[in-house]
């Protein structure tokens, strides 16, 4: 596959180069690597920071999501690598504006392990932190072991809830708990067409026929729940819609907001497609669509496929889900 890179062991550092060029007004580095970024205005006095992280390549998760009313700072790894320890108390100390520090990421070893590091260290340093991971992904562990599965696309969800929560000045325990509520109330369910190529590597991260299909994938390409041949938009659809009710079994007239994510090499027309099924699925079942939200949020790259999303509101969630949000690549505003 052909890509637009120059040296393939520059490509992160290259982009987020790019990205500082691009928005100054609202990124800034955290870091002399620049593997850490941060809000141009952070920290914010007195307020509650949030740092996420993870590895590059599924722009714009991560580096996307700070900005006003998201997270306050990030740290980047390699491309499907996780940052440094290093990077993130880097990032923690960017975050910082005295009231504390939530760390909200997706469920990866990698991950883990480096912002468990991280949080050692800031408490060194006198910096409270607390931490919330992302466990979306309903079809990469059965529901006696939610706690073992991924963060996917409904990180958003997590971002956009804590993030409006410590914007308004809530504490920390108050930020982390409606984070955690947020994560609770959130699945998602992917399917994967086609696979990535890492730039430094050069070949695909997995091999898939050119009539099937993969439901459960993995933003890194981890193997799904079933691989069957490929069928219409409709019938994955409702593949994906069914799987996310079965696992959060809302109630009917409940109010609901649903993500249609295109993996990176998706056209948005597809996209519309599979959310006007989903949404035929979700008025069946008696769900109140509250909010939609159809584009790529969570990508893999070049990966062809999408995933689905859905989170169960009540008011309190959706108080803070509606709340404006403005960064390089998310910006809500005020419902008129």
């Amino acid at each position: 596959m052909k890509k637009l890179i120059n040296q393939p062991d520059r490509f992160v550092d290259e982009v987020i180069d790019g990205l500082l060029l691009a928005h100054p007004d609202q990124l800034r580095s955290a870091s002399e690597d620049n593997r850490a970024l941060a809000r141009a205005d952070a920290p914010a006095a007195g307020r509650v920071g949030i740092v996420t992280g993870g590895g590059s390549g599924h722009l714009p998760m991560f580096l996307g999501y700070v900005g006003r009313g998201l997270c306050s700072a990030v740290a980047i790894g390699n491309v499907f690598s996780s940052p440094s320890a290093e990077q993130m108390l880097a990032a923690t100390r960017a975050a910082d504006g005295g009231a504390g520090v939530l760390y909200l990421y997706g469920n990866y070893g990698g991950d883990v392990f480096n912002f468990d590091l991280a949080g050692d260290l800031a408490e060194v340093e006198g910096i409270d932190t607390r931490t919330v991971l992302v466990t979306d992904d309903a079809l990469s562990a059965p529901a006696e072991r939610a706690s073992e599965r991924r963060g996917v696309a409904g990180m958003v969800f997590a971002f956009k809830i804590a993030g409006a929560a410590a914007e308004r000045g809530d504490s920390l325990d108050e930020v982390a708990r409606l984070a955690a509520k947020a994560v609770a109330a959130t699945r998602t369910v992917g399917v994967g067409l086609s696979p990535t190529i890492l730039p430094e590597a050069g070949k695909p991260t997995f091999t898939i026929g050119d009539d099937e299909m993969e439901i459960g994938i993995g933003i890194h390409g981890e193997p799904g729940a079933e691989r069957t041949k490929l069928k219409s938009a409709d019938e994955i659809a409702t593949t994906l819609i069914e799987a996310v009710l079965a696992d959060l079994r809302p109630e009917s007239g409940s109010r609901v907001a649903i993500l249609v994510n295109g993996l990176g090499a998706t056209p948005p027309e597809e996209l519309y497609l599979l959310y006007r099924r989903a949404r035929a699925v979700l008025d069946a079942n008696g769900q109140v669509e509250h909010r939609n939200y159809i584009g790529e949020f969570a990508t893999s790259l070049e990966m062809a496929g999408a995933s689905i999303t859905v989170i169960a509101l009540d008011d309190e969630l959706a108080e803070l889900l509606d709340a404006p949000a403005s960064s390089p690549f998310f910006t809500q505003a005020v419902r008129s």
